[in-house]
Order: structure tokens, then sequence, then C-alpha cells
């Protein structure tokens, strides 16, 4: 049988649910589809591009690679863990940089953000400089503050740092009598979910305008507030992690799970001295994600500051630029947040991690509604986790344990055991960004029975020696299964269990050839898994990354050929071995049982599958109705043999 891996054809098994979902879907023509696509990705041209620049005072000599974008499907230079370049060569001498015109169309605010500017351009780079300054002294302030303006709570089945919102008013804001009784509401209510009190509030402590709550309560489309620290220890110095930070390709590649798109606006300051960053100062816009289109991504354009605080500490912050070139419509804003870096003794830095932010979460699915709106979907623990993983994965990549088992005995050497590695993070890295609601991901709802969260799209793909374009389709599904993210995430990672719940490999025995473990956890490992027919007949390689940390659990993989792997492993170029990754993340979640009302504890499972399809048109929003079987049928069965395994096994 073929596979939602392989993206062969299936045989058709129609019944009332699909039939229903055919005729319901809409189709456009060729027309309408172009006429879509010019109404949904309106980018900007070079000109306007360096107009915008031009009002924010950055001039193009300044930074002669304005306007390079970054997408994390792309293949990300490994940079060595130890700084080499001082910012007046890095990144532009390290990395080629891409000329605005080579930008893709893309939905973005960053005119909308800067219309309303008025001001010279002098006079804006001094507003820059002067709202970075004050973020970074809150931003100091927020990280080495503890109780009463930081407290521990519940969510989900973690605890983390909560701001609390009426001690962060009497710590940061100039208060008056007008804000009484705004914070006895939040000291008996829950701070997290409060809307943003003063949306024009700079961040020096001065507020010029205070929002009554009669007002506050009358605005519908309040943006909701998300503050949240972690603290925790990163096997790196801590000069290494400001580079990560301020160089942009280095900072997408490491938050690839949680950055899709990522550009510079401008530099307003290219740090003080040789060889660091301090006081470095750059305008950014990017593009923030889950691995679901069912989450919006959020996307804001901000300053980033970086400061050398004391000899062994270093700040890196984060805010937005709304306060002072104001718009009306706006979804998501960064207040001060970002991390303090101390370098300790023993060669580690002690990472504090502040994220806080408002948001407009009024589009988010409702499946997902407790896991985004509890604030811990884009916590301050995703982004330490996330430094912390990619951590391990440059250690585990530039580690001299270059030998391990292979087929028949076979070893291979540490340049295949870093082909395997680069492979597998393009891998997750394509995943990630495939699967999210970014900007350049068109996703078409399937209004069927019992699926109204299915979402597919069509994309292309490009051979790296031939050029040739191929049609792919992606499509993905969430549900909710009772039972813990652990429960769910060993299941799916493991070889023996594989042919439970895929379709190809239902009548294959599965074994693993061989795997790298990245950092102390073994779960934690890539794998090539071998699908046999017999013992002498290898029906299909897969490339598999199991990844776990305290926010989600992925198990990613993508069907091989033999002979590419076989050439990585033998020190050829990944670069060259196309790879479509499907796979599953895990959430923890919680849901509401409707016979008594309670909340039960259990797992978000996100299934996502990338096939080539031939019936498909690369990059189309038309989707021929053998294409529409095909997804409604992986989806579906994938998910019935996921739950009857998992269920029967549990209990």
């Amino acid at each position: 049988m073929p596979s939602p891996s392989s993206g062969g054809d299936y045989q058709e098994t129609r019944n009332d649910d699909l039939e229903e979902m055919v005729s319901r879907v809409m189709y456009t023509s060729g027309g309408d589809d172009a006429e879509l696509r010019d109404n949904i990705a309106e980018g900007f041209a070079e000109g306007e591009d360096m107009e915008i620049r031009g009002e924010l005072g950055l001039e193009p000599e300044i930074n002669p690679q304005d306007g390079y974008m970054i997408q994390n499907n792309e293949d990300i230079p490994f940079s060595s863990p130890t700084p080499q370049y001082s910012p007046q060569n890095s990144p532009e001498s390290v990395v080629d940089s891409v000329s605005s015109s080579s930008i893709p169309l893309e939905i973005n605010r960053a005119s909308d953000l800067l219309m309303a500017v008025s001001l010279g351009p002098e006079e804006n780079k001094t507003k820059i400089s002067k709202l970075a300054n004050s973020a970074m002294e809150e931003l100091v302030r927020k990280a080495l503050k503890g109780e009463p303006l930081w407290q521990r709570q519940a969510v989900l089945d973690s605890e983390i740092e909560i701001l609390n919102e009426a001690e962060y008013i009497r710590e940061f804001r100039a208060f008056d009598a007008s804000l009484e009784e705004i914070m006895r509401m939040i000291e008996v209510g829950d701070p997290q979910s409060f809307a943003t009190l003063d949306a024009n509030c700079d961040f020096s402590g001065e507020c010029h305008q205070k929002p009554s709550l009669s007002s506050r309560e009358a605005e519908p489309d309040a943006l909701q507030t998300e503050a949240s620290r972690e603290i925790g220890f990163v096997n790196v110095n801590a000069t290494t992690i400001v580079e990560w930070l301020m160089d942009l390709k280095q900072w997408s590649s490491a938050f690839s799970k949680i950055v899709s798109r990522a550009s510079i606006l401008g530099v307003l300051s290219n740090g003080i001295g040789t060889g660091n960053y301090h006081e470095t100062l750059q305008v950014i816009r990017a593009e923030f994600h889950m691995p679901t289109p069912l989450v919006p991504a959020r996307e804001c354009q901000f300053a980033r500051y970086c400061k050398q605080v004391e000899s062994n500490t270093w700040g890196v912050v984060d805010v937005s630029l709304e306060n002072i070139f104001p718009y009306p419509q706006v979804s998501f804003r960064r207040r001060p947040s970002g991390c303090l870096i101390q370098e300790m003794p023993n060669g580690e830095s002690k990472v504090t991690w502040v994220e806080h932010v408002e948001v407009d979460n009024r589009q988010v699915h409702r499946i997902f509604h407790p896991f985004v709106l509890s604030g811990f979907a884009y916590c301050a623990r995703r982004w330490l986790t996330t430094l912390i993983r990619h951590c391990e994965w440059v250690a585990t990549l530039i580690s001299q344990n270059a030998h391990f088992l292979f087929v028949e005995g076979g070893l291979v050497s540490q340049h295949g055991k870093e082909n395997l590695l680069r492979l597998a993070e393009r891998m997750m890295r394509s995943f990630c960004a495939d699967f999210s609601a970014c900007s350049n991901n068109l996703w078409i709802p399937m209004p069927v029975s019992g699926g109204e969260d299915f979402r597919v799209m069509t994309k292309s793909i490009t051979a790296a020696i031939s050029g040739c374009a191929t049609a792919t389709i992606a499509f993905t599904s969430s549900l909710w299964l009772p039972l813990p993210p652990r429960r769910v995430f060993d299941f799916l990672r493991r070889e023996d269990s594989r042919n439970k719940w895929d379709l190809l490999s239902q009548e294959l025995e599965i074994q693993e050839l061989t795997h790298i473990i990245k950092g102390d956890n073994p779960d934690n490992r890539i794998s090539v898994l071998q699908a046999n027919s017999d013992s002498s007949l290898i029906e299909i390689l897969y490339l598999q990354e199991s990844y776990s940390d305290p926010t989600a659990l992925y198990v990613v993989y993508a069907p091989m050929d033999i002979f590419s792997v076989a050439a990585i492993l033998k020190g050829g170029s990944p670069d060259y071995v196309n790879i479509l990754p499907s796979g599953f993340v895990i959430h923890p979640a919680t849901q509401v049982m409707n016979y008594n009302g309670e909340e039960v504890g259990g797992s978000l499972l996100t299934v996502a599958f990338h096939i080539v399809d031939g019936f498909s048109m690369e990059d189309s929003l038309y989707i021929p109705r053998e294409s529409v079987d095909t997804v409604c049928r992986i989806l579906t069965e994938t998910v019935i043999l996921i739950k009857a395994a998992v269920l029967a096994d549990d209990s």
C-alpha cells in the first residue's frame, strides 16, 4: 500500500463525509487563484523599503545589507560556537546577503507601522535609542526581581513564573489615584488575562494617558498580556550566546521552532569597540509561530538592543516601536523582553529569560485555547529550552565521538555524523516552517463533519541538482487525547510501534539502523529507520528525529532512498538531498469533560503530512478532487489507528 510519506496513489474509499467535504470545498479557477494571491501577498518593493528606512533614520550606508530576509525552511550556515567575528564584519562578511528585490511577496505591516512617521530621521534615531535604553533598564529590573513581582503558578502540567500585574504597575508605572480601581480588580482577578493597561505608555515609566476601568471594559479588541520568566543554565559561554542573539541568521536558526521569518530593517549602532556587541542597536521585523496553522503567527517590528550591564553580564532586549510610531491596528507588541546572560566560572552561562507581550488571541482555534490563552504557548520557558536544545545540537555536532555502528557493523566517520545532524536540523526547520500559520503558508480549511480543523495547502519543491519543481501537498489536523504527552510521544517515536499507525509500514518490520543522541536525554535522538518486507529487502529508509522539552514534544521524519543515506554517511553533502518532513507535535492540554464539567489532563496531538502530489499544481489554491480524497483518508485513518493503539496500550 502506498504511504502518506511516499505520496503514492491511494485507492479511493469514499463515504458520506468525504462526499460532503468534496462538494463543499471551494475550488478556484486560475484567474481567481491569481487574484486571490495578489490580494493576500502584498509585499513592498525595494524603493518603498528604502523609503521606510529613511523615515526611521536608517541610512543605507549604515547597513549595507538592508532588507535581507531569512525564512526558516532555508539552510542556515553553521557558525562555530566560539565567536570569531566582530559586529563590524558579522554577519555582513560571513553570510551572503540577499537583496531586497529578491524578498518574496509577503503579508507585512512595516509600512503601516511607519506610515505615521512625521519627525525627522535624526529625531527618530534619538527616540528609538531612548526607548531601547529604557527597555534595557526595565528588563534588568524585571529579570532580577523576585516575589511579589513574580509568582509561581500552575499552568497546564507545569509551574511557571508569571508576572504580577498589580505589582508591575507599582514598580514600573507612574502611580496615581486613577489606577486604584484597576489595581484592585487585578489583585482579585487573573493578572495574566488582564488586557493592556496603557497602550500609550512609554517604557521610561512616564504615562501620558491612564484609561479608566469603564473605557477598558468597553474596548472589545483589547490585547491580552502574557508575561513570564524562566531561569536556567546553558553549557556555553555568554559571548557566544550574545552573538547568536545579535546575528540575525544565527538567531533565526537557533530559534527556528519559534521564528519563521526575520529581516533587519536597519542598524542604528554597530556597538562600541571591536569584537563585541556592546550597545549594538538594530531594528528588526520578525514573525513568530507555533507548528500548527490553527494558531495565528505573531508579527511585529521592534528594536533589539545589546548592552554589557556588568563585567560578566550581558543584556539583550526587544521592544516594539508602536509607542513611537503608532498605528490603529495592533494585534501583537513586545513590551521589554529578552534575557540577561551571566558568565559563570565553569564556562556555563546563567540565562534569565523574560517574555512580556500583548497579543490579540481571538483568532486562535478553540482546540488550542487552553494552551495559548494560558500564556504557555510562547512563554519564557519555551524560548530558554529552545536555546538549550540548540546548544546541545552544536555540542553534538563538534564532539569527537565520531564512530557509531551502522549497517552490517560498518562505522560512520565524523564527517558522516555531521552530515546526518545537518540534514536532520534542516528537516526540523522545514517541518516547523511548513506547518505554521506564517504568511508564506496559504492554508485552506476543509469543512467536513468531524474534521473542522483539517487544513491543506499546495507547495512545491525544487530539486537541488536538476532544478525541476515538483508539486507537493501539506495537510494537518489536531486532536485531544486523554493521555499524558510523554505516553503519546513514546508510542510514536518507537520503531516497534510504527507499523501500528503508519499506513505504509503496517505489513513491514521496522528496525533502527543507527542513532545519534543529542544531549543527556536518550529520547532526544536522530535515527535512521529501516522498513523491511523480509530480511533481505529494504522497502523504505526514514530519517527521524524525536525531541522533547517542557513545552512540546516532536516526532518528525522523512522518507529517504538508500543511495542518499549511503552518500551522506560517506561524506556527501546533505544540501543536495530533497526532503519532505512529516510528523507529530504533542502539547500538554486540558479538556473539559461534559458529563461533570471537570478539567482532565491530556495531550494535544497535531498530525502533519507533506507528500508529493501528482494531481495538484505547484503553489496553487486549486486542490483537485483526487487530492482532497487522499488528504482526508490519510488524516482520518492515521488518527483512528493512533487513537486505537495508544488507548489500547494504556488500558
